[in-house]
């Protein structure tokens, strides 16, 4: 697991890019795109009236347990996700679990 690329730390929390693939058969973190510098996220919605957005910042949250939102990419499937009041250091032990 080398995705810390994709984590870039804040004052009050860290950013997370992501790249999106939508129409799965559920939420999952399914890797690492090292040519992207993202954590690779498959997603059952599609990507219409905001659902997908929904689900990201839901499932995220679900499993951070930090508020989360979406700074860039909202029509992209690469997204750049700001989780609060969280530190790289607690992200990547969450992330192991998924690898």
């Amino acid at each position: 697991m080398i995705c810390l690329d994709a984590i870039t730390p804040t004052k009050d929390g860290i950013l997370l890019e992501v790249e999106v693939s939508p129409k799965s058969d559920k939420f999952r973190i399914s890797g690492y795109n090292e040519w992207r510098k993202a954590l690779e996220v498959k997603i059952k919605s599609v990507p219409q009236k905001g659902k997908a957005n929904k689900e990201i910042i839901n499932e995220f949250s679900k499993i951070t347990q930090h508020h989360v939102e979406i700074l860039s990419g909202h029509k992209s499937h690469h997204k750049t996700l700001k989780i609060y009041d969280m530190d790289e250091k607690e992200l990547l032990n969450i992330l192991k679990h998924y690898f």
